[in-house]
């Protein structure tokens, strides 16, 4: 099954949900200010944030008025092309190895699977991958992700719970270095109910990276759960301002009518979205594509 298929099928929610939504908005002959608060009240409750919707509106109104729109089918094209632009603005580049990837998180997003989805997607293109458990806070974590290296069949650096998360990254690195590994993929912990260690973890993690292994392309992914909708993006905000992420994994998005946020998410950070899990199986976590992400729930 092609990419789009297996997002649309992924995305029935969100498609449903905007199609409900939109149906009544591009019925009409007009383009009046009726149709842009009509159009306003749709994108607001299909969770694409304020700022989202007040940029998308803003640009719609500019195309209209510079291609001289007058139905409102053209103009239900020219939505579609404003949103796979905002989606394309940061568009996530290919990753150059040897890599390191932080991944990031709060618990429950789906982090240990996406690690053990991506590490089996990089060992059947042929890389060489490396996990460091570096989540030593929650005793169940390391195990967790045990399982998935052992499907995945890559090596895992661990230590004892409550060990230091930047030895075992330390370790990793060295592993990584040694076995001339192409990928180093880094669990963090996800515990925000002490955001100050938390942050200070992460940066020292960082630091870590920087230092001992420069000649890496090092990316630090957040992983974000669609089924929280807008609340996804205090998490993004959080985050950034303690590592500046690169780009961002969205999991379960076949589970939810919320898609809408990926446009606040994009629009709000300017972070690339480089992969979506639209289901549960080892290949559902696929990378995204703007325009087929717009076509699938539009």
């Amino acid at each position: 099954m092609g990419f789009f298929s297996r997002l649309f099928e992924g995305n029935k929610k969100t498609k449903k949900s905007f199609a409900e939504k939109l149906k009544y908005v591009f019925t009409g002959n007009d383009i009046d200010a009726d149709f842009y608060e009509e159009l306003e009240f749709s994108l607001l409750s299909s969770d694409i944030g304020t700022n989202a919707t007040s940029l998308i509106i803003d640009k719609l109104k500019d195309k209209i008025k510079e291609e001289k729109i007058k139905s409102t089918d053209k103009a239900k094209d020219a939505l579609k092309e404003i949103m796979v632009s905002i989606l394309e603005n940061a568009e996530a580049t290919k990753v150059k190895t040897p890599a390191v990837i932080m991944v990031v998180g709060v618990n429950g997003v789906g982090k240990t699977t996406a690690i053990g989805k991506i590490s089996n997607k990089l060992t059947k293109e042929g890389k060489k991958v490396i996990i460091a458990a570096a989540d030593t806070f929650r005793a169940a974590a390391s195990s967790q992700l045990e399982v998935w290296a052992e499907r995945a069949k890559v090596k895992i650096i661990k230590s004892s719970e409550g060990a230091d998360p930047a030895s075992v990254v330390f370790d990793a690195i060295s592993s990584a270095k040694a076995k001339n590994a192409d990928y180093l993929i880094i669990d963090t912990a996800g515990r925000l109910h002490n955001k100050a260690n938390l942050m200070e973890e992460l940066k020292k993690i960082s630091r870590v990276v920087e230092r001992e292994y420069p000649e890496a392309e090092y990316h630090k992914t957040i992983v974000c759960d669609a089924t929280t909708g807008q609340n996804a993006l205090s998490q993004v905000k959080f985050f950034n301002e303690a590592v500046e992420l690169t780009d961002i994994i969205i999991t379960k998005l076949d589970g939810t009518a919320k898609g809408g946020f990926l446009l606040s998410v994009a629009s709000d950070f300017n972070l690339p979205i480089r992969l979506v899990g639209v289901g549960e199986t080892l290949e559902d976590l696929i990378e995204f594509n703007a325009k087929e992400f717009v076509d699938s729930i539009i």
